[in-house]
């Protein structure tokens, strides 16, 4: 069974992991469960609600994931160089744990336990100031050493007489010159010279323009700076990988206190992602006992509207082991036990809870079976997995167990279920968990009632709005509000009154009382009309047989009757060039068939194809695989 996800703990842990900023602590997370150690538990709530005051006076802490540095530490580890972009994000953790320091040490004055966490903190004041004085906008700065200022020094020179010298000669050379500035190609500076006159500027050309028309000659002095300029470069790669691996040796040496840092960052921000959901879900610190007892105070359920939500006041413990939740469908029954189980698996994991107050036992175990209560069908399929998820609670229940089963026995024929269902209440208070249970069956508050360590509970129904209170009396059985909403919505008292019978015997009629007493008013919406059937006159069947000429109207055109009239007064021409179904109205008689063909007259001959007439020929003979297609048309 996955109690984590029947009870929707799954979705609080997706609010909550929101609320972290390390990867660690996500992941944390979504691994969290219920602590079973007291001292452990007590000291989580502790740091909950510390990280939650602290919050609350200081603000949000000045965390940031840290995955990103991880990484980088294994590059330094691995003796490879650091970018200058790794070595900021070396300052920038470093400045991060310096503002936590901070952070926590402001705390002392509150008198907050988690302000003592700052003593876990270093800073590297001297690694973070190197690392401020040679790096810069994440590159190596100019001024990181002075043999590097000097070189860099050099280079902008050398790159300012390159650009002078090409000046130079476009002066000298103005009428050799397509342009009068001079231009970078491939990295070197050029002067642009006319196709003609590309001898007479000394140089090399580096590339020329599209139509061939000009050529771009790096000038000889150009080309000698430019050697030089080269040579700057190399020292310039030189002297900075000399100061990347200094620093990256600096990092590797601090690498121990980083991680250090790391971890307690780690470590805060899981502990502030659960002051920060004591904060978004309104939540309050739990009261945690051994003594198997749960006593809640305006319970909410965390995912749903607090605005809309109606609190929920439950307490179980010292004689009572058992509750039996009854009353009507919609009545709030499902969130009632998934409250108390969400609240109090919140508790045991550290967490606030969506309470008032709450004093909550903890748990060995939290098993349940809750089933859609809404369903519109209930199969033999679904029984087969309730009593399979049931049979699986009840193996792993014992005394420091907390249960929780929605509509017990359901899914079956209802005196076998609810047999079924006593059987279960009777193994769940042999075992002496704790366990909440919902159901329909009225047996099952007569067991209730009369059995040791259990009791009835119902949720309360308005029965002048017809709507649900969601609240919870312990210690009462719910009754079915079935016959009471019938009756406010229209049903006679006659109906109401069999119903009363047939459900709980003719006795306990007279303990009911209707406010409808009329009898149903029946509506009539008419009478089903039927069609009549179309008739044909015997004579006008008669008019035309097969043969007879007609005249059809108001084409006026000759045809010879196929089939003679219908019921419904519609016959079958054939025209010169198909066969048309017509209503007898629109044809006159031109001349009988009689007088047109001879006695016995093979009509075939003129409605069929030769084609058509060879096959009923041979099929007339003969067995043959032929088939006569008559369409339409």
């Amino acid at each position: 069974m996955n109690t984590e996800n029947q009870i929707e703990f799954n979705k609080v842990k997706e609010i909550w992991s929101e609320l972290a900023v390390t990867d660690y602590a996500k992941d944390k997370i979504k691994e969290t469960w219920v602590f079973t150690d007291e001292t452990r538990l007590r000291k989580e709530l502790r740091d909950t609600t510390n990280s939650r005051r602290m919050i609350e006076k200081l603000g949000e802490p000045p965390l940031q994931n840290v995955s990103e540095m991880k990484e980088i530490l294994d590059i330094a580890k691995k003796g490879n160089c650091l970018t200058p972009y790794q070595l900021t994000r070396v300052e920038n953790i470093l400045v991060a744990v310096d503002r936590i320091k901070d952070y926590l040490s402001r705390g002392r004055h509150y008198e907050n336990s988690l302000a003592f966490y700052d003593e876990n903190f270093n800073p590297i004041p001297e690694l973070k100031e190197e690392i401020v004085r040679q790096i810069r906008n994440e590159a190596v700065d100019d001024k990181a050493t002075k043999e590097l200022f000097d070189i860099r020094s050099n280079i902008v020179s050398t790159e300012d007489a390159m650009k002078q010298k090409a000046e130079q000669v476009i002066r000298n050379n103005k009428d050799c010159m397509a342009d009068t500035y001079y231009t970078l190609r491939n990295g070197r500076v050029c002067v642009p010279v006319k196709k003609e006159c590309k001898f007479k500027v000394p140089g090399s050309v580096i590339d020329k323009s599209s139509t061939g028309s000009t050529f771009f000659i790096e000038p000889t002095g150009v080309a000698k700076l430019f050697e030089e300029l080269q040579l700057f470069e190399i020292d310039e790669e030189n002297e900075v990988y000399k100061i990347l691996y200094a620093l990256t040796a600096f990092v590797s040496d601090c690498i121990p206190v980083m991680e250090e840092n790391i971890k307690m960052i780690e470590k805060l921000d899981l502990i502030f992602s659960k002051g920060r959901l004591s904060l978004e879900l309104d939540c309050s610190e739990p009261v945690i006992n051994t003594e198997r007892r749960i006593a809640l105070k305006e319970a909410r359920h965390p995912l749903m509207d607090k605005e809309i939500n109606v609190p929920l006041d439950f307490a179980m413990g010292d004689d009572i082991r058992g509750v039996v939740i009854t009353g009507p469908n919609t009545g709030g029954k499902t969130i009632a036990i998934k409250t108390v189980m969400l609240n109090s698996i919140m508790a045991q994991c550290g967490l606030h809870v969506t309470c008032k107050e709450a004093d909550i036992c903890m748990n060995s175990d939290y098993l349940c079976d809750i089933g859609d209560g809404q369903s519109l069908s209930e199969n033999l399929s679904t029984f087969s997995a309730h009593i399979k998820n049931v049979l699986d609670v009840l193996s792993h229940v014992n005394s420091d167990s907390f249960v929780i089963m929605d509509e017990l026995g359901s899914g079956t024929d209802p005196a076998e279920g609810m047999g079924i269902a006593v059987a279960i209440l009777e193994e769940l208070r042999k075992s002496k968990a704790n366990f909440l249970v919902t159901t329909h069956y009225p047996e099952i508050k007569d067991y209730a009632e009369r059995t040791e360590h259990i009791v009835n509970a119902r949720m309360t129904f308005d029965k002048e709005t017809l709507k649900p209170t969601y609240r919870m009396l312990v210690g009462e059985a719910g009754e079915s509000c079935a016959f009471y909403i019938a009756d406010r919505l229209g049903m006679p008292e006659n109906m109401l009154k069999t119903a009363v019978e047939a459900a709980y015997g003719v006795e306990a009629v007279e303990g009911y009382r209707f406010s409808n007493t009329g009898s149903m008013k029946k509506q009539s919406k008419g009478k089903i009309r039927k069609t009549k059937k179309a008739t044909v006159d015997a004579s006008m069947a008669d008019m035309y047989s097969i043969g007879d000429s007609v005249m059809v109207f108001p084409e006026k055109k000759i045809a010879i009757v196929c089939e003679p009239v219908n019921e419904k007064g519609v016959l079958r021409v054939q025209m010169r060039d198909k066969k048309i179904w017509i209503n007898h109205k629109r044809v006159k008689l031109h001349v009988k068939a009689d007088r047109l063909y001879p006695e016995d007259y093979d009509f075939s001959i003129i409605f069929d194809s030769v084609e058509t007439r060879k096959k009923r020929h041979d099929m007339d003979r003969k067995f043959t695989q032929e088939t006569i297609i008559y369409s339409d048309d």
